[in-house]
């Protein structure tokens, strides 16, 4: 996973809407670098579980948090031990660099 480290030493930069979404065999090469996440359609997402909610909780702050450094925001679902994280880069309708910059942060995050 040496090159998903690469990922979390980047910062996001803003996407302008005339900028065109990553062509699919770069999405292909950037999604084999992060662990678990799945492409469907424009969006990226992996589920992360939990022994309860206050963990649950803890993440998804930790996740804010790194959401506002970043200005680049998931969606996300949050149940009692589990989150469901989402990105996709809505300026271009599709993905960017940036959603999987993201998610290798958001996959920091969750290790112990």
């Amino acid at each position: 996973m040496e090159q998903a480290c690469d990922l979390t030493s980047k910062q996001c930069k803003p996407c302008e809407g005339g900028m065109p979404p990553l062509p699919q065999p770069e999405v292909d090469n950037l999604i084999k670098q992060l662990e678990g996440w799945q492409q469907y359609g424009n969006l990226i997402g992996k589920a992360y579980h939990f022994k309860n909610y206050y963990q649950t909780i803890a993440f998804v702050n930790a996740i804010a948090w790194m959401a506002h450094r970043e200005d680049h925001h998931p969606n996300l679902t949050v149940t009692y031990n589990s989150c469901q994280v989402e990105y996709t880069t809505h300026a271009i309708h599709g993905l960017s660099e940036n959603d999987f910059i993201c998610a290798a942060k958001v996959d920091a995050l969750f290790k112990p």
